[in-house]
């Protein structure tokens, strides 16, 4: 019984270890690696706090528990 309480733990601690949110800037990476792998050469990701969110349609991704969003604009040439 001691084993099975024991394995029990150890996967609650597991699971909530990769809940974890994540940084803003690693968030922002990960965005990042993926439009670029969609060759998108001219965009722009920006990290705002949801106050100077003026489109929610550009917001990518949310951050530091949702207090802060990740934009994203594509830049025409």
């Amino acid at each position: 019984m001691k084993h099975l309480l024991f394995a029990l733990s150890l996967s609650l601690l597991a699971g909530t270890a990769l809940a974890a949110p994540k940084s803003c800037d690693e968030l922002k990476d990960e965005i990042e690696a993926r439009i670029q792998a969609n060759n998108v050469n001219s965009y722009t990701l920006e990290i705002v706090s949801n106050d100077e969110v003026k489109d929610p349609n550009m917001v990518v991704g949310s951050c530091d528990n949702g207090t802060r969003k990740i934009i994203y604009q594509k830049n025409d040439r």
